[in-house]
């Protein structure tokens, strides 16, 4: 690790100037990523702006729509056992349950969970080249170890996932993220938030490199009757997803309204497909039904040499959540074990 500096303003206009000032700087909170890729010499800020104690951004408010707004610094724990996320947004306090350990939970925060980086084996390894580590460099997960990798909305310049839970759930709730800055305050729509690598893999973001994540803010639908968050993955604790579902329907006796599904663990963001989507809107929920949507959202998924699994088991995972979402009956993030 780097020699650094630290400084911990007290509002957000004060972290803004300190991230203008140039240099190799960072924000840091619960610092359950970062503190991990400075250890491996992956990212090697000059400065750090501490961020973890500015005011109001630890508070969950109602908006004036019926929604929530999530401040930034609140944690991840808070956040999945808010009464009114459990009750509200299931969905969302599920997927936050699936994801790392309770400790990680407790340190983490909602605007680092949005950050998080990639956990490719050579974005962490500095002794082998990364396009999104040193661009320009090669990405050795196109024809190395490339078992845990994308199978949708890659590039010739990468192959990364993205690692995020609540990430996905936050997709498919179509939440917005409010960001602040020199150049004034941003709403970004969950969906443009996150980057396909294409040819710039080092950007993960949207996100300007002296603005801050201030805010979540959900919509008031939260399809509290019928979600579920499915994840698989190599064992049932602490492990990041091979791949996830998040589906959350409004039904209409035995038929499908609306519906939502966004999976993790296959691109370089949260996937969703508003086309695959549509064709389930006024359909029967049948397990024919559920196959189209997801022959539909994998139609243009690629596998590579240890990943081509992927494809099938994303294709099962849809089917089976858009099942579990339609009967009412949510995977249990206890109880990991597939119903």
């Amino acid at each position: 690790m780097n020699r650094f500096s630290m400084t911990r303003p007290t509002e957000v206009a004060e972290a803004v100037r300190e991230a203008s000032g140039g240099g190799a700087v960072k924000f840091i909170a619960g610092g359950t990523n970062l503190v991990d890729l400075m250890k491996y010499n992956v990212e090697r800020p000059t400065r750090l702006v501490d961020v973890s104690r500015l005011p109001g951004l630890d508070r969950i408010e109602e908006t004036a729509e019926g929604g929530l707004r999530i401040g930034a610094l609140v944690s991840n724990s808070a956040l999945a056992y808010d009464p009114r996320v459990a009750e509200r947004y299931p969905l969302l306090s599920s997927t936050i349950l699936a994801g790392a350990s309770p400790q990680l939970r407790n340190a983490a925060s909602t605007g680092g969970n949005l950050l998080q980086r990639t956990r490719c084996y050579y974005f962490y390894d500095t002794g082998t080249p990364c396009n999104k580590r040193e661009p320009g460099t090669g990405c050795p997960a196109i024809g190395g170890l490339n078992r845990i990798h994308a199978i949708l909305g890659t590039s010739e310049h990468c192959i990364a996932t993205h690692p995020s839970d609540m990430c996905v759930a936050l997709a498919a709730l179509e939440a917005t993220v409010h960001v602040t800055g020199a150049g004034g305050d941003r709403a970004i729509p969950m969906a443009e938030f996150h980057r396909l690598p294409g040819d710039t893999p080092e950007r993960d973001t949207e996100l300007r490199a002296d603005e801050i994540v201030t805010a979540v803010e959900l919509p008031p639908e939260g399809f509290a009757k019928h979600y579920t968050y499915l994840k698989l993955r190599d064992r049932l604790s602490y492990a990041f997803a091979l791949v996830s579902v998040a589906a959350a329907l409004e039904m209409d006796g035995d038929r499908v309204k609306r519906a939502r599904v966004a999976l993790g663990g296959v691109a370089h963001k949260p996937w969703r497909d508003t086309a695959a989507e549509a064709l389930l809107e006024g359909q029967p929920a049948t397990a024919e039904n559920f196959a189209a949507v997801a022959d539909h959202i994998l139609r243009d998924a690629r596998g590579y040499e240890h990943n081509g699994f992927k494809i099938d088991l994303a294709r099962r995972a849809v089917i089976r959540a858009l099942g579990q979402a339609a009967a009412g009956t949510p995977q249990s993030q206890t109880d990991k074990r597939i119903q």
